[in-house]
């Protein structure tokens, strides 16, 4: 058997299992899912578990070819890294142009920021995650104009040609 009829038959199998999930939500119907717990953990929960499943597999899946092919290709591997390295030279310029300063109101109050537990964030901690979340949005800018100037950059050469 050649590989790709390997991950046609995977395929097959995952989408059957798909299929036999959402054939048992509509069996049970819309109103029992929503309205009884023992539906849910019967029926819902299993899919999730299911999905979750297949999310961590395509992550491991990739995760593995990439380095493989990374390893295989030397050259690849060299211009990734250059890659990488302009990446983080880049996310370092908007972590050290970030400011700390934080979050304030109309009136010039400072916002309440809470950390994933709901804890209101004071002193050092609030102004640790401004930064970072000011780095992360001014990162996400330079991304941008990096990639509409190179858009516009092959927009000109194409009507050069």
């Amino acid at each position: 058997m050649d590989k790709s009829k390997i991950v046609t038959i995977v395929t097959a199998v995952l989408g059957l299992i798909g299929v036999f999930f959402l054939v048992r939500i509509i069996m049970v119907g819309e109103e029992a899912i929503k309205t009884d717990a023992a539906v849910q953990g019967g029926i819902v929960d299993p899919l999730i578990t299911f999905s979750n499943f297949l999310l961590i597999a395509t992550i491991v899946i990739t995760i593995v070819f990439s380095v493989l092919n990374l390893i295989k290709h030397p050259e690849a591997l060299k211009k990734t890294l250059i890659v990488f390295g302009v990446f983080l030279v880049l996310f370092l310029i908007a972590y050290f142009t970030a400011g700390d300063d934080l979050a304030t109101d109309a009136q010039g109050n400072a916002l309440e920021i809470k950390d994933m537990s709901d804890k209101i964030l004071t002193g050092e901690a609030a102004t640790s995650l401004t930064k970072k979340v000011t780095a992360l949005i001014n990162f996400t800018g330079i991304l941008g104009v990096i990639g509409l100037l190179t858009i516009g950059w092959g927009f000109v050469k194409s009507i050069g040609k």
